[in-house]
């Protein structure tokens, strides 16, 4: 682990999982275990609580590319989502964030032992055999002005992958323009991991002008944030989602 960015135990956790994220992303070998290659168990608290703070991307090398998660990564996720359920008051973005980690594991992989939700929670309800939820109020990001629009969204990037529709990615859809600002905005100040969740969302939505120039401002953004791994994240991701959206 690097330790100049080990600040704390959770962020030495957090930039350690999102490091092993990256591995697996630039790999795409299905039996790799992120979790594992991080030191980390369903028993290691503080790597629960950044496996919270990872949220769904936990698991998204297997969404990406398709194939079954490594039962250890299923199993810290589904422990993540038990333990650290939003509190009452709890921000939308993080109501958002808990309902993506359920659809997620329920789509992916249901644990040994385990039927209908992964857990009790606050913000989800079993409505089904299908097995889908209640998604949280997403109103709030119609009506918010781009600046905060583009905040939120990258604080939800984990949402922006392809195959799991919900109404933040129905909102992000029809303000591709907002967001596109938000990302240049987002690069002028440096804040390169909202600049990066920006542009996760653009390359899963589409529809950015063209004179934006994502493909060589999302190269830019790595270069100068890149020592943050969940920058890196983001942008691995979004390259691979452009990929797969011009085949």
């Amino acid at each position: 682990m690097d330790q100049t960015h080990a600040s704390s135990p959770l962020a030495g956790a957090v930039h350690d999982l999102a490091t092993e994220v990256v591995l697996a992303l630039r790999s795409g070998d299905h039996l790799a275990t992120v979790c594992g290659a991080a030191g980390i168990d369903e028993e290691n608290r503080t790597g629960i609580a950044a496996a919270r703070v990872i949220g769904a991307d936990l698991l998204l090398p297997s969404v990406l590319y398709g194939r079954h998660p490594h039962p250890g990564d299923v199993a810290v996720l589904d422990r993540a989502v038990r333990e650290f359920p939003p509190k009452p008051g709890a921000p939308a973005a993080t109501a958002w964030s808990h309902w993506h980690m359920i659809s997620t594991l329920q789509r992916m992989a249901r644990p040994p032992g385990t039927t209908g939700t992964t857990g009790p929670t606050s913000t989800t309800a079993a409505t089904g055999a299908a097995g889908t939820y209640e998604e949280p109020d997403a109103a709030w990001l119609e009506q918010a002005p781009w600046q905060s629009f583009t905040h939120q969204l990258s604080v939800l990037a984990p949402l922006a992958v392809p195959a799991a529709p919900s109404a933040v990615q129905r909102a992000a859809a029809t303000r591709a323009v907002d967001l596109s600002r938000g990302f240049v905005r987002a690069v002028r100040r440096r804040d390169w991991l909202q600049a990066a969740g920006a542009g996760r969302w653009l390359a899963a939505i589409g529809g950015e002008p063209a004179t934006l120039g994502l493909e060589r401002g999302l190269d830019f953004v790595e270069l100068m944030g890149g020592h943050d791994p969940r920058v890196t994240l983001h942008v691995r991701a979004a390259r691979l989602m452009a990929e797969a959206r011009a085949r």
